[in-house]
């Protein structure tokens, strides 16, 4: 790998990232936000949340030990600003929400008449001031190319609104498509299944990565080297001042939150910056061997 300039821009074409070594006494590591695809699970009372915690304290409880999280549920019903306000108020200054965008936009409209559904998101969400993260728009399997639609969509975003998209039909992996969304500073979401990998683009100078089922036992957790290797992915990807947030969704029986502990120790082992994470107890505490 080249070294280069650390001012300049990091720039490259999605298919083949710009990607390059810088002396260590410039170098400042890539900061990897790690958290959950949600926080609101059943089966995390008596793991990562201890039984004497009230399930309306457990927000605040997982803040303290992640410093960002997936709202998932937003998918599927919109709060009210009151709510995204209380959420606000609920978590530390430096905690950063992500939010995966109504199914009203992607899965209804799909993604026609894009400007209403998002003024609506961001109106209400609005409540989280300065913790509003970046917004998943993840497509129905079935839902095929259509390049125009996704400018649109991304176009009634405002610039300073970061939009991560996650396709799951193949025919959405196209230059034209990666052309879309460098032009828009939108992240393609990397995402990995048994069943289905994203390319590893690079359309932005931040990143997005959700880690859906690992192969390890117990299910649906990964293993150690599936963590490292993606660790070393995004090293070998983003570039000095540049972020990447990485989401677990493989929250059953507390996998998520053992994983994202082991993959931060492992993004630390490649010189990536990661946020904090549940102590080792309390990650053991959330998987039964």
């Amino acid at each position: 790998m080249r070294d280069c300039d650390p001012s300049r821009a990091a720039g490259g074409t999605p298919r083949r990232p710009h990607v390059c070594r810088v002396p260590n006494s410039w170098r400042v590591a890539v900061a990897v936000i790690v958290g959950t695809s949600g926080w609101q699970y059943a089966d995390w009372r008596g793991r990562l949340y201890p039984l004497g915690v009230a399930q309306t304290n457990w927000l605040s409880f997982y803040a303290e030990r992640f410093q960002s999280v997936e709202v998932n549920n937003v998918f599927y019903r919109l709060p009210e600003k009151s709510t995204f306000k209380r959420w606000f108020a609920a978590t530390p200054d430096d905690f950063v929400f992500s939010l995966k965008a109504s199914r009203y936009l992607t899965h209804v409209l799909r993604l026609s008449k894009p400007a209403e559904p998002v003024r609506r998101l961001l109106g209400r969400s609005s409540g989280l001031g300065h913790k509003l993260g970046p917004v998943l728009l993840q497509l129905p399997a079935n839902f095929q190319a259509d390049p125009p639609l996704l400018a649109s969509t991304l176009e009634a975003f405002p610039s300073d609104v970061r939009v991560a998209f996650e396709p799951r039909h193949e025919s959405w992996y196209s230059d034209e498509v990666a052309d879309i969304l460098t032009r828009h500073q939108a992240a393609l979401c990397l995402s990995d299944t048994p069943q289905r990998k994203s390319p590893l683009w690079r359309t932005a100078d931040w990143g997005y990565l959700r880690l859906h089922e690992g192969r390890a036992s117990p299910a649906p957790c990964y293993g150690r080297t599936a963590l490292a290797n993606w660790a070393a992915r995004l090293a070998d990807t983003w570039d000095t001042d540049e972020d990447v947030y990485v989401y677990f969704n493989n929250d059953h029986g507390g996998c998520a939150v053992r994983d994202a502990r082991r993959f931060a120790l492992a993004s630390a082992n490649v010189g990536l910056a990661p946020t904090r994470v549940p102590t080792s107890r309390e990650a053991s505490l959330t998987v039964e061997a």
